[in-house]
């Protein structure tokens, strides 16, 4: 990216669910006091327990969320991409990270400080009222991963994901995507699960002509047999 004047900060920070509870002229000011930070492949853009002031929205590039395991392994949680963001929980209590942040690539962040959103926010408590309500929603969704990741075989765990993933940006629920380029590696620490399980599980897919992995590719043949599984009993 040449310049950052072509930068649309209030697209791209109005991804985040914070940004659902602002009203248009919250949004604007909070867009016009964020700024670019730019990273190279391979760098560290936070680390898990360090301090957090910020959220982050990606404009151009692509990072990996982990967190570090007791075996000194880092668990991929997720790949983010233009038009992602992250950082929201440190943005909200000003806490430590979460979790490990790098950048796969070189990467253009738009950063948003926190001292901005509390500045926007004490001009009208509406709006904080709002943002908890939106939270909450974030919690009972969180909650109802758990509730899978303990009652729920593999298969209708792996099914789940799978169709989460496709409606997620840059897909959609109206045009869910037909191609994914997770690892199996990243599927199955996203599942609480093993490698080695969820490749047996999607060979047997393949054979039922669920899906059909090529070229790195995971590629979605047959969405409906997918709902079935993720909503049998």
């Amino acid at each position: 990216m040449a310049g950052d004047e072509g930068l649309n900060k209030e697209k791209l920070l109005g991804q985040s669910f914070i940004f659902q509870a602002l009203d248009d002229q919250s949004r604007a000011d909070l867009a016009s006091f964020a700024h670019v930070k730019r990273f190279a492949a391979g760098d560290i853009i936070f680390d898990m327990g360090t301090p957090g002031q910020s959220m982050m929205a990606i404009a151009e590039g692509t990072v990996r969320v982990s967190m570090p395991t007791p075996n000194a392994r880092d668990v991929t949680l997720s790949e983010l991409h233009a038009g992602d963001v992250f950082g929201e929980i440190a943005l909200l209590d000003g806490g430590e990270r979460s979790a490990n942040v790098r950048a796969l690539t070189n990467c253009t962040l738009v950063v948003l400080e926190r001292r901005s959103l509390l500045e926007v926010l004490q001009r009208d408590p509406r709006l904080s009222i709002r943002l908890i309500e939106l939270l909450c929603q974030r919690v009972r969704r969180s909650d109802e991963r758990m509730m899978e990741i303990a009652f729920l075989g593999l298969p209708e765990r792996l099914a789940r994901l799978l169709l989460r993933v496709t409606v997620a940006a840059p897909g959609s629920v109206e045009k869910p995507l037909t191609k994914l380029s997770l690892s199996q590696s990243e599927i199955a620490s996203m599942i609480g699960n093993t490698r080695e399980n969820v490749n047996r599980c999607l060979r047997k897919w393949q054979k039922a002509e669920l899906i059909e992995l090529k070229s790195g590719w995971l590629i979605i043949r047959d969405r409906d047999g997918l709902e079935d599984i993720a909503e049998a009993d």
